[in-house]
């Protein structure tokens, strides 16, 4: 049997957990911008030069490489769900697999199945019986599953079987709306009874790549609903309200994600450097959608040709989840952009993971809204939505790059992954440049780790979590991780001995990559008897009144990191108590707090929010 189990050396015993203290990117990095390229469609011996740091090494998670590939582009930017752990505890895997470069004629989905006890082989060809690409997988049926995925020039192609694991795979194709057959960059996953809700995202072809306008869009993100697992379509190929040319110029490539399900709790987030961030979401299984802007774009129906002066954005790479309480939790690379006339660009040393969820405060439209730098204008705050960057592994105060790194088109910290488990614990996988692996020429991308303990309200130490001996000469990049867990979390990724992709600007020779499974342990993240901060508000966890300047009522919010006693109180400038509320037990999350200026003359006044033993005081207007 082919498999290689990979044992991690270690060089000392101990885990190796980084601070949160952050080391900004030399400013000549942050600065240095890139003409942004198209998405790809479809589509050299070398010297490795040795790398002169000595590290410590101490994280060694169980893995194991369950296939291989030479095609090394697995997405444009967002990951599609490309494992899922089933409750028998069986695990299904799939990847973008293609050894024949340059045409890749072989391209297709690579597949294996964890059976309990041990993965199958590793496959030798696609299971499809024809060339697609961008595979999503899915459970289907009682106990089969289902794989999308499109094929060139000819829309989707859906694979199913009764059996996951095992059995003959049938085969159809979905097309897209009349005159726009290719629709390609799918997303899918399933719902409801027997996972018999089929629901799919794509786009039709932009005239970037030699497509046409669809009901007024250059790239249409079209939804599709299946009740009776793909048999008929009950919504097919739709425009969803607020994604429709009233609203945006075009969509593109892979910049849009689905949250596994939660009953009929379905939800997908969109989003990228030249159009909104954005949430959809349905509470009747994907009949009718909700939308919330997370990120406010500065350029609204931007196209190419217009000229933006340099702002800081989402960078379409993002990962959604919904809790047990039917929040939903976003997070999502950032990086910096503008136009001229000549084309868009991107800065690929700008660096971050934000986080969001459905009780914080959105983004506005400032150019600084999303700057992770600590501009004035910011409305990015250290652990609290900034949640993840470059780590300073050498501990000198400063990112130490050789000032090249391979080209994804994203953040210097990307492709982010999130799991949510049934004790609101929220671990965060993602994608890092990391300083002190590079090859002499290029640093490396290293996947890195980070838990909430509770929800998303506080945030532990970062984990390398691809520190072993054996990945110093790794690009370690597109994790893909099952929603749901058990003690551990797992995930699949790539690993390619060279950084950037051969594919995507032919940025090195075509090379062996490895698809790699990784288990990791819970406790490695959260640590046992963890204890829950005093502190129960910050005073970012406080909104600033609004409105503001008042005359009649205006509203506070307030982010509890545990349930308390709640209360307000305002004074004047002679620091007389001129109003105050009743204190109230109110729970952990967003709570509402409301002043009435009824009875205070015009002027300016202080309030204070006092929860528990903490309190935070701003200022306010009366009019």
């Amino acid at each position: 049997m082919k498999k290689v189990f990979i044992i991690l050396l270690t060089l000392s015993t101990g885990l190796m957990g980084f601070s949160q203290k952050r080391a900004i990117v030399p400013e000549y990095l942050k600065n240095y911008a890139v003409v942004k390229h198209s998405p790809t469609l479809d589509v050299n011996q070398f010297v490795k030069k040795s790398n002169p740091t000595v590290k410590s090494f101490g994280f060694d998670p169980e893995e194991e490489q369950i296939g291989d590939t030479r095609y090394d582009n697995q997405s444009n930017a967002s990951i599609q769900n490309r494992i899922y752990l089933y409750e028998d505890g069986t695990i299904g895997a799939i990847w973008n697999y293609g050894m024949n470069e340059v045409m890749f004629d072989d391209k297709g989905t690579g597949y294996n199945y964890f059976d309990g006890a041990s993965w199958d082989d590793w496959p030798y060809a696609r299971i499809e019986g024809e060339r697609t690409s961008r595979p999503s997988y899915a459970p289907w049926g009682e106990n089969g599953e289902i794989i999308v995925s499109h094929i060139s020039g000819d829309g989707l192609y859906i694979a199913t079987r009764d059996e996951k694991g095992t059995g003959n795979w049938d085969y159809e194709s979905f097309s897209g709306p009349p005159g726009q057959d290719y629709i390609l960059w799918n997303r899918t996953i399933t719902s409801g009874i027997d996972n018999n809700r089929v629901h799919i995202l794509a786009v039709t072809l932009p005239t970037s790549h030699g497509g046409t306008n669809y009901e007024g869009l250059d790239g249409a993100l079209l939804y599709s609903l299946s009740t009776d697992g793909g048999n008929t379509w009950e919504m097919e190929n739709e425009i969803l309200d607020g994604m429709s040319s009233d609203d945006y110029y075009g969509f593109s490539a892979d910049n849009y994600t689905w949250a596994e399900p939660k009953g009929d709790i379905v939800a997908f987030v969109v989003g990228e450097s030249w159009f909104d961030l954005f949430l959809m979401k349905s509470t009747d299984g994907g009949e009718t959608f909700e939308k919330t802007i997370i990120w406010e774009h500065p350029y609204p129906f931007w196209q190419y040709g217009t000229v933006a002066d340099t702002f800081y954005c989402a960078d379409g790479a993002h990962s959604i989840v919904i809790d047990d309480n039917d929040l939903v939790h976003v997070v999502f690379g950032i990086n910096r952009a503008f136009a001229d006339d000549q084309g868009s660009y991107w800065f690929p040393f700008v660096d971050g993971i934000a986080y969001w969820n459905e009780n914080m405060p959105v983004f506005s439209n400032d150019l600084n809204a999303l700057n992770p730098d600590g501009h004035p204008d910011s409305e990015l705050i250290e652990d609290y939505n900034l949640i993840g960057w470059s780590q300073d592994v050498n501990n000198n105060g400063q990112l130490d790059f050789t000032g090249e790194i391979g080209n994804y088109y994203i953040g210097l910290s990307s492709m982010p992954q999130l799991v949510l488990d049934e004790l609101n614990q929220l671990f965060l996988v993602y994608s890092s440049v990391t300083e002190t692996y590079d090859n002499g020429t290029k640093n490396y991308r290293h996947l890195w780790g980070r838990a909430s303990p509770d929800g998303g309200i506080t945030w532990l130490d970062f984990i390398d979590l691809t520190s072993g001996i054996i990945h110093i000469f790794d690009e370690c990049v597109y994790p893909s991780c099952p929603a749901n867990s058990d003690e551990n979390i797992y995930l699949i990724y790539q690993a390619d001995i060279e950084p950037g992709t051969a594919v995507w600007g032919s940025q090195h020779p075509y090379v062996d990559n490895k698809i790699i499974f990784m288990e990791i342990p819970k406790s490695d993240l959260i640590p046992v008897g963890i204890k829950e901060e005093k502190q129960t508000i910050y005073e970012y966890d406080v909104s600033q009144n609004y409105p503001n300047p008042f005359s009649n009522t205006s509203v506070i919010e307030v982010n509890l990191r545990n349930s308390t006693e709640l209360s307000l109180e305002v004074v004047n400038l002679m620091g007389q108590k001129v109003y105050k509320t009743t204190p109230i037990n109110a729970k952990h999350g967003l709570n509402t707090l409301t002043i009435d200026a009824t009875g205070l003359t015009p002027g300016v006044y202080f309030y204070s929010v006092k929860a528990g033993e903490s309190s935070v005081t701003k200022k306010m207007i009366v009019e």
